[in-house]
């Protein structure tokens, strides 16, 4: 089968006759661990600085009282009198700067007398952005996709060309908000104002943080024979509390590490591609690959709210720019599997591996409990930061970041992974699960009390008696799970503790038609943005489509009940999340529709998910524009969903796409079991389709033509079988071309 090995094109490259005077419209830049945003600040070309691990990681002041107990809140609960829970536990988040990212500063160079930019473009191809002014000056720059350094070249500029250093305003009147979402003043950290050093074409600047920290921004350029100037800049970070090892020094030049940049990410995008008859969703598809290769990677950490752009407005970012795992942070992963993307995807898994031990310490700490819970809100190395407490302080949080163990071993099928990681994980929340869980008067179980994300805020409302929805899918899926992975490991015993504690949960509360409810006593009555109600059919794919009638009454009533009553209150996850819902309903002229809303109104003009309704069109009675990054993913992982889904023990391609994509194709999507296929649809008909089974095993596939015939077969044996599949046994690294009979 003929393919295109990477579907990215100059079509899906951002162009602009302007540089964006936004931090949050600049061109985005970034290799997991530094980032940088292009835009202009006045007369000033301007250079925004992150790195992923500047955070401020002091412990929230007041959270860590005799009080810190999941029991104590139990109390307070059942006593109604829930005012002390959220002044100890709720409060100290919205009153206290600190814990927080920071940001790192920003490079601006005078541009006053350079006339007007004529030309900016971001290539996605080589993740270099290019700007030229009309006098003839012309900026090529981008951040090492390999090395801990952006760099930058000039051409046709003057001989007195100087860079300027601009350290974050540390020091100052403080503009104290209060507001999490819009960010306090960096100022209320209290930090002495950094020292800048200037040395012939080297500029330095070391900035003291809260016990210990510090980090260090050093910029060098050089004039060459050429006339061009060409410089680095990186930052290196010195985290007393994790114990940092210092950074490598820079070295090389910028063509020699453009080359190693580019080659890079030739590889990135040569690990999967689509192509669509939909523009605006092939385009942000491709936008949203390339943000993905820029903020996350193995050796940094995780993406969280913001990961390598940090907001650059002299304020601490958007909710502090933490790791929010209520929703955040595992939206963040979800494209990263069937987009075949999944070395990317172990950055995630190895920072909640080398956090375990601290949270260990907390489950004993609050829960006073064996296994692993993980708070919803955490600083960098995974300390608990208060806030909601429903949420940031859940009980099932660490099941949901179970499932991406889970779906790292079955896209994988890595059983060194599954061994050492997945399995001791999944296993550790059961043990946690089953600990805190109790029985109620006909034998069923529960948590003591239970909630859903975000629904009735943080009041004493919005804690349940009984399980909603939400707890229970993440408790039914984390015991499912680790029933599975213990049989698959040959643990039998354990696989059946797991399984007789599964079927101790009763089933979800549904209303009369079939709607999916938050808990047994609320239904989704008003518009909200979390569909945390709805876990069971997506992500945790519990209740499937595949499982005929009533499974797709529930599904279906579900959705519709969203739909109807509506998106005032919607931000634009909601939108992706949707499109995912509805691309597991079969219904792709509905899920392409909220991801084209999505990229519409939801969406700056260098593609960042603004949270509100850009356009004021009526999609949410939300406007406002913090920056966050869950929202752009989940479009990915939405639009992958329309085009492959195997998740319910089979193959099926293109499963939810509309009737009037007649030309769709894709290469090298990943499905369970660690098969990546490549498929070609023509017509109205799929063509040809493409198999490879990278660790051989076993899988089916919904046929997606009634005649067919192999053109290629390398290690496959085929089963033909009577209800419209097709079972393959492969060796490893088996490969198949399946052909269009055309009957």
């Amino acid at each position: 089968m003929a393919m295109n090995v990477s579907g990215q094109s100059v079509k899906h490259d951002l162009h602009f006759d302007q540089l964006a005077n936004k931090w949050d419209e600049a061109i985005p830049l970034g290799n997991g661990m530094l980032g940088a945003l292009i835009w202009q600040n006045g007369t000033r070309l301007r250079f925004s600085l992150d790195r992923a691990d500047l955070w401020d990681m002091r412990p929230m002041k007041g959270l860590h009282r005799k009080e810190f107990s999941y029991q104590w809140v139990v109390d307070q609960v059942n006593k109604k009198d829930y005012k002390p829970v959220q002044e100890y536990f709720d409060a100290p988040y919205d009153r206290e700067p600190a814990p927080s990212k920071i940001p790192g500063g920003a490079l601006e160079f005078e541009t006053g007398n350079w006339g007007k930019v004529k030309a900016v473009h971001l290539s996605l191809k080589d993740a270099l952005c290019e700007v030229a002014w009309t006098n003839g000056v012309k900026l090529k720059t981008f951040v090492d996709a390999v090395k801990p350094a952006g760099w930058f070249r000039f051409e046709n500029v003057k001989d007195n060309f100087k860079p300027q250093l601009i350290a974050p305003r540390y020091q100052g009147a403080v503009r104290s908000s209060g507001d999490p979402v819009g960010g306090d003043d960096l100022s209320r950290l209290g930090y002495p104002q950094g020292k800048i050093k200037e040395e012939g074409n080297r500029i330095t600047y070391l900035q003291q943080g809260w016990g210990g920290f510090s980090y260090q921004i050093v910029v060098n350029w050089k004039k060459m024979k050429s006339g061009a100037v060409e410089g680095y800049w990186t930052i290196t970070s010195r985290q007393a509390k994790l114990s940092k090892a210092a950074d490598k020094p820079v070295t090389g030049d910028f063509s020699l590490r453009y080359a190693a940049h580019k080659n890079w990410w030739k590889t990135f995008w040569s690990k999967s591609a689509i192509h669509i008859p939909d523009a605006l969703l092939e385009k942000q598809w491709y936008l949203e690959q390339y943000k993905f290769g820029s903020a996350a990677r193995v050796g940094a950490p995780p993406i969280s709210l913001q990961a390598v752009w940090t907001a650059d407005n002299g304020r601490i970012p958007p909710w502090k720019g933490d790791f929010h795992h209520d929703l955040n942070t595992q939206l963040s992963y979800w494209p990263a599997y069937s987009g075949n993307h999944l070395k990317e995807a172990m950055g995630y898994l190895d920072h909640l591996e080398e956090n375990k031990a601290n949270y260990k310490r907390y489950t004993k700490q609050f829960f006073n409990a064996e296994g692993i819970a993980v708070p919803g809100v955490t600083t960098l190395d995974g300390t608990e930061m208060g806030g909601w407490i429903q949420y940031s302080l859940s009980p099932t949080v660490s099941g949901w970041l179970a499932q991406h163990y889970y779906l790292q071993w079955r896209y994988s099928m890595d059983r060194d992974f599954l061994k050492k990681k997945a399995y001791p994980w999944i296993k550790g929340v059961s043990v946690f699960l089953e600990s805190i869980t109790v029985k109620d008067g006909n034998g069923n179980r529960k948590l003591k009390i239970s909630s859903s994300p975000e629904i009735n805020d943080n009041s004493l409302n919005a804690w349940f008696s009984d399980n909603t929805n939400y707890d229970l899918a993440i408790m039914k899926f984390t015991f499912k799970a680790a029933a599975e992975l213990a049989q698959e490991l040959g643990f039998s015993q354990e696989a059946k503790h797991w399984t007789q504690i599964l079927e101790e949960f009763k089933d979800f509360s549904t209303t009369e038609k079939g709607e999916l409810m938050f808990a047994p006593d609320l239904a989704y009555k008003e518009s909200h943005r979390h569909f945390s109600h709805l876990m069971a059919i997506h992500p945790l794919g519990l209740i499937k489509w595949e499982d005929g009638e009533k499974a797709q009454r529930v599904i279906a009533n579900s959705i519709k009940l969203l739909d109807s009553i509506g998106p005032d209150y919607f931000v634009g996850y909601s939108y992706t999340w949707r499109a995912n819902l509805k691309a597991r309903a079969k219904n792709g002229e509905a899920a392409a529709e909220d991801l084209r809303i999505f990229a519409k109104a939801f969406c700056s003009a260098n593609s960042f998910h603004l949270n509100g309704d850009q356009l004021k069109a009526g999609y949410s009675k939300f406007h406002y524009r913090p920056f966050t990054l869950e929202g752009n993913f989940a479009f990915a992982a939405g639009l992958q969903e329309m085009l492959i889904q195997s998740y319910a023990g089979f193959i099926e391609l293109m499963p939810a796409i509309p009737q009037g994509w007649s030309d769709v194709s894709f290469e090298n999507l990943r499905a369970e079991g660690a098969f990546l296929l490549s498929v070609k649809r023509t017509g109205g008909q799929v063509e040809e389709l493409k198999i490879v089974a990278e660790k051989g095993g076993q899988t089916k596939l919904k046929l997606p033509f009634k005649t067919w015939y192999a053109a290629k077969n390398n290690g496959v044996v085929l089963k033909n079988t009577e209800d419209g599949f097709l079972s393959l046994t492969c060796k490893p690294g088996g490969e198949i071309v399946l052909k269009n009979g055309y009957e």
